[in-house]
Order: C-alpha cells, then structure tokens, then sequence
C-alpha cells in the first residue's frame, strides 16, 4: 500500500507542477499581450517585456539576444534581473558576449530554432559564461527562439536560482510566444525602416540645392522644399495644397502648363516629362526669371504624384549673354581693325607708291638720253606696279574695301571674279547687312573658295547666299574630290570659332568622292 501511496503521490505532484506551468505560461503570455496592446509606436519594449516574461514565471534573470547585421552572430541587446539577485557582472558579461551558431544555450537554440532546457548549468558543457553564472547563483536555464516568417531572429533566455526539472508545456508555450515575439520585432523594424527612410528623405529635401516641388493629380502642391521656398519665395505652409500654376508659372503660360498637365493626365506621355527644358519661372512678387526644369512621375500606387525639379539659371543665362557680347566685342574689334590697316595702307603707302611711279614716268619722259636710262626706268615702274598690286591685295585680304562700300553682294562677286575655279552665284542679298555679319559671310565664301581651288581640285563651285528676317545662310558647294575634316584645317576651325562668335554654325559635309558643302547659318538681328 506504500508504494500505492507513494506513486499516485508522485502522480500528484506531477500534475500540480503541470498546473503550475500552464499557470506561470498563462500568466506570461497576458503579461506579454497586454504590454504590447498598450506599448506606443517606436517604443522600446524589450526591458518590459523580459520583465513581465521573468516576473510572471518566477525566474531572477533574463537575456535578450539578437542576430547581429554586422557579423551574423548572437549579441545580446537587453538585460533584466529580479530584485533577489544581488550580483551584476553577469549582466555584464552576457552583454560583452558574442555567440557564434550553435554555440552557448542561445546558439544551440538559434542553430535548432527549437526551445531548450538546462537543469543545471555546472553540469552542462556547452555554456561559456558557466562560471559567471555559478558566481552569480544561477543553476537552471531555458531559452526559446524568436523568429518570423523570415526566419530565426535571436533568442530569449531566463534563468533561475534553484535548480529546476525540465517542464514541456512551459517550452511549447514560450515557443509560440517567440512566433509573437517575432512578428513584433519584425513589424517595429519595419517602421523603424519607414522612420529612417522618410528622415532621409526629409533631410535629402532640406539640403537639396535645386528647388523640388510635388504635385498631386489636381496639380496642387504637397511637398515644397526649402530651396523652392527661397527661390520662389513663398514659405512651405503658404505653398501646400495650392495650385502650382498659380504659384510659379507666369499668368502667359498658364493656359499651355494646364493644357500639358491635362494631356499628360490623360495619356499618362508629355513631351516634357524626363527631360532637362527651360522655362520661365515666377517669383511670389511677380518676377519672372529662366529656370531649368525636369518632371518625373512617382512610381507609387493610387492616383499620380508628379515631382518638379527646378533651379534657377538666372546667372548662367547673364554668362551666356556676356559670353555672346563679348564675343561680338572681339569680332567688331578685329573688323575694325582690318577695315584700319586697309584705310592706312589705301591712304598711306599705297598712295606714296602710286605716285612714285607717276614721278617715275615724268622723269623718264625729260631724259635726254632715255635709250640708257630707260630700261632701268622701266624696270622701276613694273616693280613698283607689283607692289602696288600686292599690297592693294593685301588690304583686300584684310578687310576688303568693296565689302565696306559696296557690301556683301558686290564683294562675293568681287570673290568669284577672282577665284580660280569657274563659280556659279545663286542667290545674292539685295540690301546692307549688319558689318559683322557681312564681314564673316564674306570670309566663309572666301575660306570654302580657297579650299576649293587648292586642295579640293574642283572644276566647278556654287554660292548661294539667302537671308532670312532672323538670320543669313551661307552654302558653299564644289564638285572636288571631298573628304575634308572640319577639325583638320586651321581655316575651317577659324571660320568656326567666327562664325560662333555670333552665335551661329558652320557645317562641312564633304564625302569622298562627292564633293564639299560649307554651310554656315548666322543670326542677323541687330
């Protein structure tokens, strides 16, 4: 009867320590719920949580460890002791560890992703802070892992000061409250992420030195960041939910910007969407100044979002004018020049000359005795005349004096005359143009002519000269032997870099074997 007595003792006490269990896992899995219904956004939990986990199951201490993103092993990342243990370099020393898979209660546990169970740490072999938690008055240890639907995240581990049989239940219910855990870490690193990703956007915005502007598909404004704010002027607060058309785009185009943002609504393709275009902006005074601007659409679900990025190109555009000024400064001024040095060699040297061969001729006539004196006489004459003819080419070359007096028409036919291949002239101007561009038309003709007689071995070259009410174009053509390069020939570049001086293009199409065609367009406008 005793040992009746003493197994259904043992029955006994076995289902009270069940009981107890399923009373203890109870307890800390409401413990647990109730923190997590009542915990607010990005709040840490895990100090309450171990807490109301070692609380609820009567255990002094509790471990909270992580995979780390660095190195891939176990760290813990939270500690908590009851108020019975006295000691806290265990803390300390759980906090300094690292556990590699595998290794260590929590490594056995992360490795198996099941819970496990030591009665007693001294007689367990893999547990490396064994000795710390002796001194610590630590026997039994169990931990579970917390994971998720993407697998094992870490792993909780309890300890106590007794030595302690192990209890299934009790595992089974913590391994379902780590599957909870899990999803909790799982949702908080995600709008942790969410958190990081809006702060870097944010602070992206605010040190972005080109303006962006957000619209929404009514065209209103729902982001304005501070480089709008100190472009356009008006504060973020005032530009949100406002129409963009009627904060920054000039009262002229708003009709065309609505008709645009419409098509594009509607067809979901603008002919300005994903491209660099400039435009004219408005200020919130009214000022109106070029920007730059490129349109994207954001790839998001729901109704379309249109993103605007902007900068102001006030400066580059007063360089490009100056640029342009300056150009047509030095180009004036080297005119000016050669139409200087063809006033002074006409009026000066040339002039000497031509008398001197005049005197020549009178003091040949009264020779008494011109049979000796007349051949050195008449020698001096024609040399002279080569010089006058050499250096009235030479002010021709430099500026020619028809060009300045007659204009360009004369001047070209004047160039055809000359010119040693046969040329045939199309079209002519009829009236004066600006003496810049007379002058760099009048220089094209005569680089492509030159070209053609000495290098091209043409039989035949075409001029035509057309204007229209904003710009001349210039065509060049001949029958040689083409291939010439534009980047090959010092007079080409020349021509170009004077023909860009005003804002104008020079094209060389020369196949080989077809032949050479300059074309050149230059603004007029005064």
């Amino acid at each position: 009867m005793s040992a009746v007595r003493a197994i259904v003792g043992e029955r006994d006490e076995d289902r009270e320590r069940v009981q107890r269990g399923y009373q203890a896992a109870g307890r800390a899995d409401l413990a647990v719920a109730r923190i997590l219904a009542a915990s607010a956004a990005g709040e840490s939990l895990y100090p309450r949580l171990l807490a109301a986990i070692g609380e609820s199951l009567g255990w002094e201490f509790g471990a909270w460890w992580e995979v780390s993103d660095t190195d891939g092993a176990l760290r813990c990342v939270e500690t908590w002791r009851s108020g019975s243990l006295r000691d806290d370099d265990f803390a300390s020393l759980t906090r300094r560890t690292t556990l590699p898979l595998g290794v260590g209660l929590p490594g056995r546990v992360w490795a198996t992703r099941e819970p496990a169970w030591i009665a007693d740490i001294r007689e367990d072999r893999n547990f490396p802070r064994a000795v710390g938690a002796t001194l610590a008055g630590l026997r039994s240890a169990f931990a579970f892992p917390v994971h998720s639907a993407r697998g094992a995240l870490g792993a909780i581990e309890l300890f106590a000061s007794r030595v302690c049989e192990p209890d299934e239940e009790l595992l089974g219910t913590m391994a379902s409250l780590g599957s909870q855990l899990g999803q909790l870490i799982e949702r908080a690193r995600a709008e942790r992420e969410v958190r990081e990703s809006n702060e870097r956007r944010r602070a992206m915005l605010e040190a972005a030195l080109d303006c962006v502007i957000t619209v929404d598909q009514r065209g209103r404004v729902v982001e304005f960041n501070p480089a709008a704010e100190r472009t356009f002027g008006y504060r973020r607060a005032e530009a949100l939910g406002r129409e963009m058309a009627e904060l920054i785009v000039p009262p002229a185009l708003r009709a065309r910007h609505l008709a645009g943002f419409s098509r594009l609504l509607a067809t979901g393709e603008g002919r300005w969407l994903d491209r660099r275009v400039e435009l004219t902006g408005m200020r919130a005074d009214g000022s109106e100044f070029p920007v730059e601007l490129t349109i994207t659409r954001i790839d998001l679900p729901g109704p379309p979002i249109f993103t605007g990025y902007l900068r102001d190109i006030s400066e580059r555009k007063r360089a490009e004018v100056e640029l342009r000024a300056s150009r047509a400064r030095i180009v004036e001024a080297a005119d000016e020049a050669r139409r200087r040095l063809e006033r002074d060699l006409h009026d000066g040297a040339q002039a000497r000359l031509v008398n001197l061969g005049f005197a020549l001729r009178l003091a040949r006539a009264k020779l008494e005795q011109p049979e000796q004196a007349g051949g050195l006489l008449d020698e001096a004459i024609e040399e002279l005349a080569h010089a006058a003819n050499e250096l009235r080419d030479f002010a021709r070359g430099i500026h020619p004096a028809v060009l300045s007096e007659g204009g360009l028409a004369p001047a070209v036919q004047a160039l055809a005359a000359r010119a040693r291949v046969p040329v045939r002239l199309g079209m002519l101007p009829t009236g004066r143009l600006p003496r810049r561009v007379e002058a760099t038309v009048y220089f094209v003709v005569a680089e492509a002519l030159t070209n053609a007689a000495r290098y091209a071995g043409a039989e035949r070259v075409e001029i035509d000269v057309e204007v229209g009410r904003e710009r001349v174009s210039v065509q060049v053509r001949d029958d040689g032997r083409g291939g010439a390069e534009e980047a090959l020939g010092s007079g080409l570049r020349g021509l170009a870099d004077r023909v860009a001086a005003l804002d104008g293009s020079v094209q060389v199409l020369s196949p080989v074997g077809v032949g050479t065609t300059v074309r050149a367009v230059i603004p007029c406008g005064s």
